[in-house]
């Protein structure tokens, strides 16, 4: 979602001020001269519901709400930077405090210079050149199927150390042994694990994903046979998979690649009009099943 005018007739943004409230959340972006406007975000409220009523809160709630919150300052932080370099060619820093936590912050914004990834040329993306059936080869790195999980969280951990993020954690995803990611520029790349017959848990999945809009510092590029997968329009990206010689399945929003076991994903949701693929995803194709055990066909799903 583009916001309008985050510097309207010049006036650089000062503070922003984030709250939830029952039924929503909203923020506020304040310029110098306390000019005010309002966004709202479409997400659910602070009111703890069970289905129409509310009743009393759940232990986890008020963790969930700090969850939320979380992710909506990033949110925010994402599309006043954007907003920003539009209208005066500068990024947008925001420091957080919380004024009533989990619920309501408010941040200062400090400007800086025009992050050098703005311009084509300037910084060399983090290509993930898939190999399917083998895995992954990245920047001083390799993810291969054959893999031990340690080696596998320590690649992320190294990639996280390299981009200036957060280091990897561990999640609960059904369907798999283990599941970590770690952000890459605006993107994240993602590793699933599965135990093979022997019950050592080895790499079982690898998943790239990266919004519309700009892709960060680093940009997040998986990369097929020299076609760069994120980066094309989805029907030119099928067009020339297809005149590689590859059998593609068309399903939901999904492009399946099965004897590759390469699936690609359109957005879903307000962004289901977009014109390019915003995940991909690998696993070992359906001739190196046996090795991992019964291998669950992707779908919409499963899609990140």
């Amino acid at each position: 979602m583009r916001d309008e005018g985050a510097a309207e007739g010049g006036r650089a943004p000062a503070r922003v001020v984030l709250c939830g409230e029952p039924d929503g959340w909203h923020y506020v972006v304040v310029d110098a001269a306390g000019a005010e406007r309002r966004r709202t975000l479409p997400v659910a409220g602070t009111r703890w519901r069970t289905g129409a009523v509310s009743g009393p809160e759940p232990a986890w709630w008020r963790r969930r709400l700090a969850e939320t919150a979380e992710a909506l300052r990033e949110v925010v932080a994402e599309r006043l930077t954007d907003a920003t370099f539009r209208d005066l060619g500068v990024e947008a820093d925001i420091t957080w405090f919380a004024v009533d936590e989990p619920v309501a912050w408010e941040g200062l914004v400090t400007l800086r210079e025009a992050d050098p990834a703005r311009f084509p040329g300037r910084v060399a993306p983090f290509v993930v050149a898939l190999d399917p059936g083998r895995g992954a080869l990245l920047p001083d790195a390799s993810l291969l199927f054959s893999t031990r999980a340690a080696d596998a969280w320590s690649t992320l951990a190294a990639i996280a150390e390299r981009c200036g993020t957060a280091p990897p954690e561990a999640s609960l995803l059904c369907g798999w042994a283990g599941h970590r990611s770690v952000r890459v520029g605006r993107g994240r790349l993602a590793l699933s694990t599965g135990r093979d017959e022997g019950g050592v848990e080895r790499l079982a999945e690898i998943c790239a994903t990266r919004p519309a809009g700009w892709s960060g510092n680093p940009e997040l590029r998986p990369r097929f046979e020299s076609v760069d997968l994120l980066d094309e329009p989805a029907g030119d990206v099928v067009v020339l998979l297809r005149e590689l010689g590859h059998e593609i399945v068309r399903r939901g929003r999904t492009a399946r690649l099965p004897a590759l076991g390469l699936t690609l994903y359109e957005p879903d949701g307000a962004e289901a009009a977009a014109e390019r693929f915003t995940g991909v995803s690998l696993r070992p194709p359906a001739a190196a099943a046996p090795l991992w055990g019964p291998v669950r066909t992707p779908d919409a799903a499963d899609a990140p």
